[in-house]
């Protein structure tokens, strides 16, 4: 299968570098590197066009006019320029561990979707990694958080796998700062939906129209691990608004949204 790594961004150059810096460093290589930018200046864009010169797979930029929080919008832009089978999607602000990619293409599998696990740094080490450009995360450094899940221990995999039976909301959990999911999949539930306007559950609303879909959420633990750079607090401005999109799509068991990516399928 053909694997892309996406990765959303938004006016945060330096927490990119380091991301960027890890994907480099991978042990496998996505087949093709998408960067979903929120309407990031120019300093972003000169950044990506360095990496791109090392870069031994195709690094795409994928931008638009930064008009506030429309990360829907620019994600769904970004998987229909995607030409791989399976999207790996990341954030910007995080340092992935060597084996990433390969551990999600080795728990990948049709009919499911995939979350996998992240590890706070705190503000303290979080600037210490930025101003030395510093990539390597040790176990023991001062500032870390879910200190077990910093280990990758494949043959312990199984046992947290299907997490999607635990009860409540937490059926729904998903990060979207490293998840995986088949484009195919993406497309037939239309995407993201657009209706979300600023920071809310835009994630754990297209999670809900892929379970609803039928498709199995499976958690990996213990590999394909981040490290997430700490970052002030997005606005929550339209929170109540974006909760009861998402409250209505677990409610209906809908799958299909209206305002998706398929509007921009055409052009690719």
């Amino acid at each position: 299968m053909k694997v892309a790594l996406i990765i959303s961004t938004y006016n945060s150059p330096e927490k990119l570098n380091l991301c960027l810096k890890s994907v480099q460093q991978q042990d496998l290589l996505p087949d093709e590197i998408l960067i979903a930018d929120d309407g990031s200046d120019r300093r972003t864009k000169q950044l990506i066009d360095y990496h791109r010169s090392l870069m031994e797979v195709p690094l795409i930029h994928v931008w638009h006019e930064d008009k506030g929080f429309r990360k829907s919008l620019i994600l769904n832009k970004t998987i229909a320029k995607c030409t791989a089978d399976y999207i790996i999607q990341v954030d910007g602000d995080v340092i992935l561990h060597p084996s990433f990619v390969r551990d999600h293409v080795d728990f990948a599998k049709p009919g499911s979707l995939v979350r996998a696990s992240r590890i706070y740094l705190n503000r303290e080490l979080t600037e210490l990694k930025l101003s030395k450009d510093d990539i390597k995360v040790n176990y023991f450094e001062k500032g870390i958080s879910n200190f077990f899940s910093q280990f990758r221990m494949p043959f312990l995999r199984k046992f947290f796998e299907k997490n999607y039976k635990v009860k409540g909301d937490e059926k729904w959990e998903i990060h979207g700062c490293n998840m995986a999911f088949w484009r195919e999949d993406a497309i037939k539930v239309n995407g993201y939906n657009e209706d979300f306007v600023g920071w809310g559950p835009e994630d754990k609303e297209f999670v809900a129209r892929l379970l609803n879909l039928g498709l199995e959420k499976r958690f990996l633990k213990f590999g394909a691990i981040v490290y997430h750079l700490w970052h002030k607090l997005n606005s929550r401005e339209n929170l109540s608004l974006n909760e009861e999109i998402f409250r209505r799509t677990k409610e209906s068991k809908v799958y299909f949204c209206a305002n998706g990516i398929n509007k921009y399928l055409s052009n690719c």
